[in-house]
């Protein structure tokens, strides 16, 4: 997958995995494509649906409708969410990514304090930001709940990035990521290509000044 969009090649590596897994060519429906979006909107990490994928083809081997294709990766679905669980389990523990939910909390906390070059209303929001990420590490709840409150505490960062960026800064990121899905337009629906396309302007933006996604989906 190497040289491929990074948020792209998360839809794609389901779906060859997927079909490799399966033993024979099938297409995607648009069904199947809108669970891989429910997956990446959850923040499930690529090798979390992966685990689930293969403990449901496996467990289908050993059954008495073996004999049958799986024809949706929908079958899959039960398997990933508790391969999710299992992982939330293990970020509650600790025993998942450098101190668990509250390392990853303090990690973007420090990335705020250190970021460099920020305009006023970005610079104005981390500085709110890092205390209230550090307050969450002291009881931060579920692994599901600390990721919808990160996922709505980056939008806000990136409205106040983007709204120093500049109209100039805007298109020429959006120019960059189009680029980079030009070879995924005739394959991935609509709603797909809008995640893509969504999940690469946060990155762009957020690189541009040495920060990083705040989700648990990069641990």
């Amino acid at each position: 997958m190497s040289g491929e969009d990074p948020e792209a090649a998360y839809f794609q590596s389901i779906e060859e995995f997927f079909v490799s897994r399966r033993g024979d060519p099938l297409m995607l429906s648009n069904a199947d494509w809108v669970l891989i979006r429910s997956w990446r909107q959850a923040g499930i990490p690529l090798r979390v649906v992966l685990r689930g994928i293969a403990d449901a083809l496996d467990s289908h081997t050993h059954s008495w409708s073996r004999g049958q294709k799986v024809g949706s990766l929908r079958y899959c679905a039960a398997e990933v969410e508790a391969a999710r669980e299992r992982r939330e389990q293990a970020l509650a523990s600790g025993t998942e990514g450098e101190g668990g939910i509250p390392g990853a909390l303090r990690g973007f906390a420090a990335a705020l304090r250190g970021a460099t070059g920020l305009g006023p209303r970005a610079a104005a929001c981390a500085q709110a930001l890092a205390p209230t990420l550090e307050a969450r590490a002291d009881g931060p709840g579920p692994a599901r709940e600390v990721e919808a409150w990160l996922q709505s505490s980056e939008q806000g960062l990136l409205e106040c990035l983007a709204q120093d960026a500049g109209d100039r800064v805007e298109q020429d990121l959006a120019a960059s990521v189009e680029a980079d899905l030009a070879p995924y337009r005739s394959r991935l629906p609509p709603r797909v290509l809008e995640q893509v396309r969504e999940d690469g302007r946060a990155r762009r933006l957020l690189e541009s000044k040495g920060l990083p996604r705040l989700s648990l989906f990069h641990l």
